[in-house]
């Protein structure tokens, strides 16, 4: 679908990265503009970050402190449909790089810059990671442990979930300039995207006082929760609609518990007691099976290297052997490897800007 739309890429570590790996699963040609130094990403855990997000992207090498870099980056942006970068606010602007030193000369570009909260402001300047954008969205304070504590993610939401904000906001760009033959410029926050997460917990806590979203979501009632399993696995029943729950209770020929269905997880609640005991009668694997064959929304909790062998993936190849991700299940884009540093240097100023022994 993005097949001759060409991204020039000034991201490191992942939400930029991610970024441009779905665009570039879509058809577009990302180049991958690095320091002579290389992404900081091909250091993290033996280079895995740097594998996981950049595959189907072409690298180059430019030194954007030079005068003969900048010169290079500047006639490629020219070539350009997309800009994508995730340096500190004002970075681009000392490159003479920046929106608005490229905009006369390429009107029709689609410029995106993602960082943590915005151009401008209090905190434009201040470094930032993924658990400051949860912390500050409020999205932390409701992933809480039974003390009230706020539970440490293994996983950097903000970095992914701001990700896919820019790839969309590219895409809107690109519409847009269909549309009107103009281009524009789009600043990503990593912070005001999770916070963006957070509308039925603002307006909620705004008009009742209850600050944990949708009630019957989040633990307080049977039918929607997470039980532990014989072999101390974990599945996650989420039979929040009556004909789910029927489905459920009728399987396991417990029909009389059809009226516990929003009823509390609590000890004194004879249900939920026997409910419990229920599923640690079972393997995760059995109910995994049951899940399957009932209609009645039970899924197992699977662990990263398990995900290759479930139905809903294996029937896709979504993950490839060499434990790569697809980004859409209905489309298989550019799944190859990542680039060596500086790979395809030569080739892009050659086919892009006609240099051969220039640089």
């Amino acid at each position: 679908m993005l097949k001759g739309i060409r991204v020039i890429d000034f991201t490191n570590y992942i939400p930029g990265p991610f970024t441009t790996l779905r665009l570039a699963e879509l058809g577009a040609e990302v180049i991958k503009v690095e320091s002579p130094e290389g992404d900081p990403a091909r250091h993290n855990g033996n280079g895995v970050v740097f594998r996981a997000h950049n595959r189907g992207k072409k690298s180059i090498v430019l030194d954007l402190k030079q005068e003969e870099g900048k010169r290079i980056a500047f006639d490629l942006i020219r070539k350009a449909d997309v800009l994508v970068e995730s340096f500190r606010p004002g970075v681009m602007e000392k490159f003479g790089l920046g929106y608005e030193a490229v905009r006369d000369i390429h009107p029709t570009l689609i410029y995106c810059s993602i960082t943590g909260y915005g151009k401008k402001g209090k905190m434009s300047q201040l470094g930032s990671h993924d658990l400051n954008y949860m912390s500050v969205s409020g999205a932390l304070t409701q992933l809480k442990d039974k003390r009230g504590m706020p539970v440490h993610p293994s996983h950097t939401f903000a970095d992914y979930i701001g990700g896919m904000a820019a790839s969309e906001r590219i895409l809107a760009g690109l519409v847009s300039r269909g549309l009107s033959g103009e281009g524009s410029y789009h600043c990503i926050s990593l912070a005001e995207t999770m916070a963006s997460l957070m509308t039925n917990h603002v307006l909620l806590e705004k008009e009742t006082g209850y600050p944990n979203g949708i009630q019957v979501l989040n633990g307080t009632v049977i039918s929607y929760g997470l039980y532990e399993t014989k072999d101390h696995g974990y599945v996650t029943l989420a039979a929040l609609e009556p004909k789910f729950w029927r489905n459920f209770c009728v399987a396991i020929g417990r029909a009389d518990w059809v009226s516990a269905h929003y009823s509390k997880p609590e000890t004194e609640n004879p249900v939920y007691c026997e409910l419990v005991d229920l599923f640690k009668s079972k393997t995760r694997e059995e109910w995994s099976e049951f899940g399957q064959a009932v209609d009645c929304c039970l899924t197992p909790v699977l662990e990263a290297g398990e995900l290759a062998e479930y139905p809903v993936f294996k029937e896709k190849d979504f993950i490839t052997d060499e434990g790569l991700v697809n980004m859409y299940g209905d489309h298989r884009g550019a799944v190859t490897q990542a680039p060596g540093k500086g790979e395809h240097t030569k080739a892009v100023l050659k086919d892009w800007l006609h240099l051969v022994d220039e640089y």
